[in-house]
């Protein structure tokens, strides 16, 4: 029995107990929370549901968690359960429920976890998004990673999910870009606000390459930008590619400015009324749609302002289906949040199908210092920098691993060590271990049983238990669209695997001419389900799963 289906059993429970005391079953949460307790004496699970709504049926917490217990204990999937304080439920799983989830993770196989609360619901994702003028920071990175794994975990659970990547290919920064590339050709330093780097002198060389009167002709910057921009396209697409990141569109910001579909929107938004004029601009009316000040749409020389393209590209976003419109950007662009929920409400939208992600800075360490140049970029790390310190898995686990709401400290030195305060070959080495006894079990003759009442040790239990709850896991992460939760399990799950290995009285395969009994058949079964779950839980991460460490 998994948390959720304890869940649902202990809220019917709980529905019956309260009809038939003639209480109020409104006073029910839709969903009881399962709790599994730090300490193992006070059972397999726990709940607070008494606590929760005593008060509310003017009850007495200990009086219902009593009732609750009664008829609990009567349930053939509960063994025990134990009023705790002023009203907790400890309660115990009979041997056939603990059973009953690794049967439901074998059949489950790799689907176990998936689930359908976000059928028929059309996202798009949209992550990295980095200006086409260099490599991929370490910012980018993190997206690359993260939101790889977010589109992953909410495709597991029954979402649409386009994963988006918005060219900035418009405005004053790509200009310096291309006058950046001349002046590389040239032979000259970059502009005051240009760019430099051994990137930009590869990718001038190139252009001279392709066009050698590049430098010379009429059309000379166009041709720098056509060919200049194209090859950084180029080159940002394969690194992320190589990452383990691909997207379903490209989408190019230019091209909401050559359709016309900035002009068609700036339009429609003054004879809404949502935009007025002032100063010499047109402003959106965007304070009193929660921003916390009106925005400059068009400016007072008659250029748009980058809140025309991005109102734009949010009404293209709508009008291709999308339900849910994910944006994940970096910590400056916190005031994004306000801003484009506020287009939306002007273009008439509900500003709920707007969500902004703010991520925070990712900093390197090494040897206990800062690592601040980078071979190539010159003036920042980059993901290259960091793929080739430490190798894509641990780069994108590292990245995954932590809430994107806080700064990220890397430290490279830990990455490359083949040790338990590794956290990727912490969870990789419990998946190794696993195949090493599969292997072995195999060359034994060694076949997995169902008998799953024979396991009855705690480190058994436990281990069952947690296998038991990747479902929530999975389903938290996509709700709250934190996909370092499926990590942070993972840990938690190569930990109970570990623990269980190394106990004595725990072995799967039978030690020299000792007879295969139905215990190490069953407990074969056992470490197969938590291989699977390993495999389900890492393929979300988009990080291998290594067979030999």
């Amino acid at each position: 029995m998994t948390p959720a289906a304890l869940a649902e059993l202990v809220r019917a429970t709980a529905v019956d107990v309260l009809s038939g005391r003639g209480l109020d079953t409104a006073a029910l949460p839709p969903a009881v929370t399962i709790e599994r307790p730090r300490n193992p004496d006070h059972g397999d699970y726990a709940t607070n549901l008494a606590l929760q709504i005593g008060k509310k049926l003017g009850v007495g917490s200990r009086d219902l968690a009593g009732w609750l217990a009664e008829a609990l204990t009567g349930t053939d999937a509960i063994a025990s359960v134990e009023v705790a304080g002023p009203g907790f439920l400890n309660l115990r799983l009979a041997a056939d429920a603990q059973g009953a989830i690794l049967r439901e993770v074998l059949t489950g196989g790799d689907a176990f976890g998936t689930g359908d609360e976000l059928a028929k619901t059309k996202i798009n994702l949209e992550f990295v998004s980095a200006n086409p003028t260099g490599p991929i920071h370490l910012g980018g990175a993190r997206w690359a990673a993260v939101g790889d794994a977010l589109g992953r975990v909410l495709s597991a659970r029954g979402g649409d999910v386009t994963r988006e990547y918005y060219f900035n290919d418009a405005g004053a920064q790509i200009d310096r870009f291309v006058s950046s590339l001349i002046a590389a050709a040239k032979g000259e330093p970059a502009p005051e606000d240009g760019y430099a780097g051994g990137y930009i002198t590869d990718i001038a060389a190139e252009v001279i390459k392709q066009e050698p009167s590049a430098l010379s002709a009429e059309d000379g910057a166009e041709v720098f930008r056509r060919i200049g921009v194209g090859l950084m396209f180029a080159e940002i697409k394969q690194a992320l590619h190589d990452f383990g990141t691909d997207f379903d569109v490209f989408f190019h910001e230019d091209s909401l400015h050559r359709s016309g579909a900035v002009d068609k929107v700036v339009e429609a938004l003054k004879e809404s009324g949502a935009l007025y004029f002032s100063d010499g601009a047109w402003w959106l009316r965007s304070s009193e749609f929660g921003d916390d000040k009106d925005r400059v749409v068009i400016k007072s020389d008659g250029d748009p302002a980058y809140i025309a393209g991005d109102i734009a590209y949010l009404q293209d976003k709508r009008s291709r289906g999308f339900d849910l419109c994910i944006y994940m950007l970096g910590a400056d662009h916190h005031g994004y949040i306000g801003r484009l929920k506020a287009a939306a409400a002007a273009l008439g939208d509900d500003p709920a199908v707007v969500e902004v992600l703010i991520g925070q800075m990712v900093n390197l360490v090494s040897e206990g210092k800062p690592v601040r140049m980078s071979k190539r970029a010159g003036t920042v790390i980059t993901m290259e920098d960091l793929v080739e310190a430490v190798g894509v898995d641990a780069a994108r686990y590292a990245m995954v691993r932590s809430s994107v709401d806080s700064v990220l400290d890397i430290d490279l030195d830990l990455l490359r060590r083949n040790s338990n305060d590794n956290p990727v070959h912490y969870v990789r080495y419990a998946y190794a271990r696993i195949a090493s006894v599969r292997r072995n079990a195999a060359d034994l003759g060694l076949e997995p049983n169902d008998r799953f009442e024979l396991l009855t040790h705690d480190r058994e239990g436990d281990l069952v238990r947690t296998l038991g709850e990747f479902p929530r896991v999975v389903a938290a992460a996509a709700e709250l669209r934190e996909p370092h939760r499926v990590a942070r399990y993972l840990e938690e799950l190569a930990g109970v695997t570990h623990r269980f290995y190394d106990t004595p009285d725990l072995r799967v395969l039978p030690r020299g001419d000792e007879e295969i009994t139905p215990v190490h058949q069953a407990r074969l079964q056992l470490v197969l389900a938590a291989r699977q779950v390993f495999t389900n839980g890492l393929g979300l991460l988009g990080v291998t799963a290594l067979e030999r460490m």
